[in-house]
C-alpha cells in the first residue's frame, strides 16, 4: 500500500502534517465507486474558506482533512471510467457533483442534491460538505470523474501554465461567478469588496468582462498595493473617509454600476475604529448603498448557518442586520452560493491557455512544498496578500 501525507485541522488556529490512508474507490460511507478516480496531486490551494475553519469559526471536527482545490494526475480509474486515461493531468471542481441529479442536469453543481446526505451541495475537506476527504494532500479520491474533471489538452502546455491553472478549481472560477452574477459588462463601473485572492480574481475577471472601471476595497492597506500596482483602482476602508466619498472621487459620482461581495461573513467594520472589530454584515449594507438603483450585487463572499465564534447570538445563527430595505427599495438584484465551476472553467481554462488572463501574477501565487503548509496558513491568516499553492510532490518546482 502506499503512502499519503495530508494537512489535518487540530484545533482553533493550528493545522499539522499527518500521515494518513492513501485514497480507495469508496464514497465517505464506505460503498465502493467505480466512477471514481485516484489523482497524484500536482498542486493544492489554500483557500480564505479553508481559514475560516481553522480560525474555529465552523463546526469542523478534529482530524479534517483539509484542501478543496485541487490539480492533479490521473493514477487509477474506476471501471466505469470511460473519458480518462492514466497520466491525464485535470483540473477538480470543489464542487463535488453527481451529474445525474436535476440541480446538476441544470448546471447548479453547487447544489448537488446526491453527494451529501445532510444538505445539498458537497465539497472536499470542508465541514458538513458530505465528508469527502480534501485534496491538500499527496493523493486523493475524486467521484463521478467522467463529469467531475476538466482535462488539460496538453500535458506540456499545461505544465507551462499550472501556476495559474492551479486557480481554476476555485478562485477563478468564482471571482468570475461573482462578475457575471453582478451584471459586469463593456464599459462597467465595479466595486469589489476585498483584496483577498477572490476579490482579486474578481477583479481579473471584470477587466475580462470588458469593465471600463474596476475598484477594490479593502480594510488591509498592505493588501491593496499590489492591486495598486496592476492598474486596478483602490479604496482603503480603515479611513475614515466612507466607502461613497472614496468612490465619487475616483469616478466623480458616489456609486457603481454593480459591485461584488469577495469578503463573507468575518467582514469588519469600516473606518479607523471599525476596521478594528468584526461587523459581519458591513459588506452587504455598503455595497447596497454605493450600488446604483436596479443595479447587480454578487455575493460569492462565504456565509454559514452555524457560526461559533461570531459577535453576537443572531449570527451565531447566520442571522445578520441586514439593510434588505435600502436593496429593495433600489431594486437591486442579489445573487449568492456556492460557485457552480463547471459553469466555467473550460472557458476560464482556454482564457489562460491562450494568455487572456493572467491570474497567479494577479493574486499572488506562492508555491510552498507540503511541509510548508502550517507556515502558509499562518501567513495568509495573518493578512499576507499572497495566495499560497501546495507543491506535494515537487512537480511545480520542477515545471518552474
Amino acid at each position: 500500500m502506499s503512502s499519503n501525507r495530508g494537512v489535518a485541522y487540530v484545533r482553533p488556529g493550528t493545522v499539522e502534517v499527518r500521515a494518513i490512508d492513501f485514497p480507495k474507490l469508496e464514497d465517505p460511507r464506505g460503498r465502493r465507486i467505480d466512477h471514481g478516480v485516484i489523482l497524484r496531486v500536482v498542486s493544492t490551494n489554500i483557500c480564505g474558506s479553508d481559514q475560516h475553519m481553522v480560525r474555529g469559526r465552523t463546526t469542523a471536527p478534529e482530524g479534517l482533512i483539509l484542501g478543496h482545490e485541487i490539480t492533479g494526475e490521473v493514477i487509477e480509474l474506476g471501471r466505469d471510467v470511460e473519458t480518462l486515461a492514466k497520466g491525464d493531468l485535470v483540473s477538480v471542481p470543489f464542487n463535488v457533483a453527481c451529474g445525474r441529479c436535476r440541480t446538476c442536469k441544470e448546471q447548479h453543481t453547487g447544489v448537488c442534491l446526491t453527494v451529501n446526505p445532510a444538505r445539498a451541495g458537497g465539497a472536499y475537506g470542508y465541514v458538513d460538505m458530505g465528508g469527502w476527504v480534501g485534496g491538500q494532500a499527496q493523493y486523493v479520491m475524486v467521484p463521478y470523474a467522467d463529469f467531475n474533471l476538466l482535462k488539460f489538452p496538453d500535458r506540456e502546455h499545461a505544465m507551462a501554465k499550472i501556476r495559474d491553472l492551479t486557480c481554476l478549481s476555485d478562485i477563478l472560477p468564482t471571482g468570475y461567478h461573482g462578475a457575471v452574477t453582478a451584471g459586469v459588462g463593456p464599459g462597467s463601473t465595479v466595486y469589489i469588496a476585498g483584496a483577498g485572492p477572490v476579490g482579486l480574481a474578481a477583479a481579473a475577471s471584470a477587466r475580462l468582462l470588458g469593465a471600463a472601471c474596476v475598484i477594490i476595497g479593502d480594510v488591509n492597506p498592505a493588501r491593496l498595493a499590489h492591486p495598486k500596482k496592476l492598474g486596478y483602482e483602490v479604496v482603503d476602508l480603515s479611513l475614515d473617509a466612507t466607502l461613497a466619498e472614496q468612490v465619487a472621487q475616483i469616478l466623480g459620482v458616489p456609486e457603481v454600476d454593480c459591485a461584488v461581495d469577495a469578503v463573507g461573513f468575518e467582514a469588519r467594520g469600516h473606518g479607523h475604529e471599525g476596521a478594528r472589530h468584526e461587523a459581519p454584515a458591513t459588506v452587504l449594507n455598503s455595497l447596497m448603498e454605493v450600488t446604483r438603483e436596479a443595479g447587480r450585487i454578487g455575493i460569492p463572499g462565504l456565509y454559514v448557518t452555524d457560526d461559533p465564534g461570531a459577535v453576537d447570538d443572531a449570527a451565531k445563527r447566520g442571522s445578520l442586520s441586514i439593510r434588505l430595505g435600502l436593496g429593495w427599495a433600489k431594486s437591486h438584484s442579489f445573487f449568492t452560493g456556492q460557485t457552480p465551476v463547471m459553469k466555467y472553467n473550460r472557458a476560464l481554462m482556454q482564457a489562460i491557455l491562450w494568455d487572456r488572463i493572467n491570474i497567479a501574477e494577479t493574486v499572488g501565487v506562492e508555491v510552498i512544498s507540503l511541509d510548508d503548509a502550517p507556515r502558509g496558513y499562518a501567513e495568509f491568516d495573518a493578512g499576507a496578500p499572497k495566495k499560497f499553492v501546495i507543491d506535494p510532490h515537487g512537480m511545480l518546482a520542477r515545471a518552474a
